[in-house]
């Protein structure tokens, strides 16, 4: 059921799409941006997808990079019916080694010198048909781009002729003389390729013809449509809501479709941050006049995780707990609702799952899963096979910055859109190792501290998402004159656009000495404060 529903609201039924074929590339995720970034609706799906399981036509095809050489036995390869779509194709770096192998497998092999990094294409422009040269138009006669290949190509298909070139590969660009069907050998979607998106722009608008009409304002009257249309004139819809911007844009966007027919439940689980709960009780329901229910479920999720250490089991168990108080609650809304005018079952469940979501837990052939997301695969499976209740996903489409400008459409205060996202599974996934009601409180406080101090300097919307986690390890620490051993914080800021990577943010020293200076004073058990600068990838944004 819960499949049907996403079909039914699909971006693809309504704005040209161009349809992306990841084959496990880590920079995937980026072609999506550059051309919705251009208003043009991109959708991805894995490589290895069957022509006849897709259920609309795109405008065109891109095959992304990826990690494999094309001529391993085990390497992934496109559904040859794609070609037969009769619409133009871009293949990126393997997707370029993709195209040439599959006329022939001698034109792929592995490079004489690795080719990493900077360096410039010529660009070279070609007489025949008009399609030709369309890439790179308007792009001079050099550009400077990114490499990142060691295979490549070392015979030009035949068929195709030769569009760009550098020192190290003659064949960094190509395209077929009659079709619309090209292969570069660099990534236009990074930004070590200053003009890459123009070439992508040029891809999807110029010669694929795809309308540049993704557009916020017209997604959310489309996605109202629909959500009335799924849930018809009686059914009653439940969702969660922690007071992020994922789930508090969703919940203004259900009371925008079916009024009081929604119902924003609120459950304290025992892991949220400081006072969450009745700041959210004040934001949702006075403000945003949403129909709001506040659960205490503290002590049933603190149980239930007791003596639990591994990352994936906590999410099973706060994913399971949810939704047996969701499900309870649904049966005490529909018979507070009998003999009025709201009267009816309630059938849904919405929740506020986005693309990042969808992407990380999804093993797109060669890719790992990183992990199960709080919001994607990590809820029993009573939910997702229409058995209970039936799942709603109307953002599971779009990227956070997306979600942001959604939110700033429905009128939602710039304060809440800017507000940094909080995990389902809250504070438990922000404990490494098992989550202890003292635990919990050392980091509510010590989150406290940090995000107080972020905002009294003035920062806190130079970061993408920022708070305190806890290492359950201990480390020996002096205070006066007592050796103490207490629990170490761990610090986290980051940088993002879309949140499928980050960079850790640049804080002035002095006030990262201030903060953890107060955090070890003013938080009983705490001994020791660390910054984590990881990146992601490598890293995750949160600790588990």
């Amino acid at each position: 059921m819960a499949s049907t529903i996403e079909e039914a609201a699909a971006p693809h039924k309504t704005f040209d799409t161009i349809l992306l074929l990841d084959f496990g590339s880590q920079t995937s995720h980026l072609i999506l941006r550059c051309l919705r970034a251009h208003n043009v609706y991109t959708e991805m799906l894995p490589c290895t997808t069957k022509l006849d399981t897709l259920t609309f036509k795109p405008k065109g095809v891109i095959f992304s990079g990826g990690p494999a050489s094309v001529y391993d036995a085990r390497a992934p390869h496109v559904d040859p019916a794609i070609y037969d779509l009769g619409v133009p194709i871009l293949g990126i770096c393997y997707g370029c080694q993709e195209i040439a192998w599959r006329a022939s497998t001698d034109n792929v092999a592995r490079g004489e010198a690795r080719e990493y990094g900077h360096t410039d294409v010529t660009i070279k422009k070609v007489e025949g048909a008009e399609h030709i040269n369309q890439l790179f138009q308007g792009l001079g006669e050099e550009m400077h781009v990114y490499m990142s290949h060691f295979d490549k190509l070392v015979k030009l298909p035949e068929n195709f002729v030769t569009i760009a070139s550098t020192d190290n590969t003659e064949f960094a660009g190509i395209a077929h003389k009659t079709k619309k069907i090209y292969g570069i050998q660099f990534h236009p979607e990074v930004s070590h390729t200053p003009r890459g998106t123009e070439l992508l722009k040029n891809f999807a608008v110029d010669i694929c013809g795809a309308r540049q009409h993704w557009v916020m304002a017209d997604f959310i009257q489309q996605t109202i449509s629909d959500i009335r249309k799924i849930v018809g004139d009686k059914a009653q819809v439940i969702g969660a809501v922690s007071g992020g911007v994922d789930s508090t844009v969703v919940a203004k966007l259900m009371t925008e479709a079916i009024g009081d027919r929604f119902h924003a439940v609120h459950i304290d689980n025992g892991v949220m941050r400081l006072n969450e709960s009745q700041e959210v009780q004040q934001l949702l329901k006075q403000h945003l006049c949403i129909n709001l229910t506040v659960i205490d479920g503290s002590k049933v999720f603190l149980d239930g995780l007791n003596g639990v250490t591994e990352p994936e089991k906590k999410r099973k168990i706060i994913g399971g707990l949810f939704i047996d108080l969701f499900e309870e609650e649904a049966l005490r809304i529909e018979k507070a609702a009998e003999n009025t005018p709201n009267a009816g079952k309630v059938e849904f469940f919405v929740q506020g799952t986005l693309y990042p979501d969808v992407i990380e837990s999804l093993s797109f052939n060669l890719s790992d899963t990183i992990k199960t997301h709080h919001n994607v695969g990590g809820l029993p499976a009573r939910m997702m096979n229409g058995q209970g209740l039936k799942l709603i996903e109307p953002l599971r489409m779009l990227f956070k910055d997306e979600v942001r400008a959604f939110g700033r459409q429905l009128g939602i205060e710039e304060g809440l859109v800017m507000r940094h996202p909080f995990p389902g599974p809250g504070i438990a996934i922000r404990i490494i190792g098992e989550v202890t009601e003292e635990r919990v409180n050392i980091v509510r406080k010590a989150d406290h501290i940090f995000i107080s101090m972020i905002k009294e300097a003035g920062i806190y919307d130079e970061m993408a998402q920022a708070y305190a986690g806890l290492d359950s390890n201990r480390a020996v620490g002096v205070m006066g004159d007592a050796r103490v051993y207490g629990y170490i914080i761990i610090l986290r800021a980051v940088c993002s656009v879309n949140f499928m990577t980050a960079e850790p943010y640049e804080f002035d020293f002095k006030l990262l000495t201030k903060i953890a200076r107060r955090i070890v004073n003013e938080v009983d058990g705490v001994s020791r404060v660390t910054y984590d600068i990881t990146s992601k990838p490598p890293g995750t944004i949160e600790l588990e």
